[in-house]
């Protein structure tokens, strides 16, 4: 994977500095509750429950994003390109989001467009460079992460 972020030729605007954070905020909105919630919904199969906050997630499969490449890979050994242009795009609209916050474009965040912010990620081969089993032995590595992860929530309730 390779990053490059264009230098700006002159100084980043001030006003636009200094009011970001506001500026940021449909795309940040866009970006974290609409792509989450479609990929959520359409991928994972997740659940929407309404309650006297409104819409919320149903957590417990949210983690479970991944289980269509995990299984892609362990049965067939495929990793469809399709799926990769998908996380490829996802990584590059993230990427330019977290350029601008950072302060290291001043250009506001296209949806589709490369602007200044490159990311180029070669397309893996899934017979010759990817392992099969790879995938789950990290999501058992991950487990004792989990159950941490688990009770800080409970002892932040």
């Amino acid at each position: 994977m390779s990053l490059f972020i264009d230098y700006p030729d002159r100084r980043l605007n001030r006003l636009t500095t200094f009011f970001r954070l506001f500026i940021v905020i449909p795309i940040v909105w866009f970006a974290v509750i609409l792509v989450n919630q479609i990929v959520l919904v359409l991928v994972a199969c997740a659940t929407l429950a309404w309650d006297a906050a409104g819409w919320r997630n149903e957590f417990l499969l949210a983690g479970f994003i991944a289980i269509p490449t995990v299984l892609m890979l362990l049965f067939r050994h495929k990793y469809p390109k399709w799926w990769f242009d998908w996380n490829l795009a996802l990584t590059k609209f993230f990427a330019r989001i977290w350029a601008y916050l950072c302060l290291l474009t001043d250009e506001f965040p296209s949806i589709d467009e490369e602007q200044s912010v490159h990311i180029e990620i070669p397309y893996p081969n899934a017979k010759d460079d990817l392992n099969r089993w790879l995938p789950m032995v990290k999501w058992l590595l991950a487990t004792p992460h989990w159950i941490v992860l688990f009770f800080l929530y409970i002892g932040v309730l």
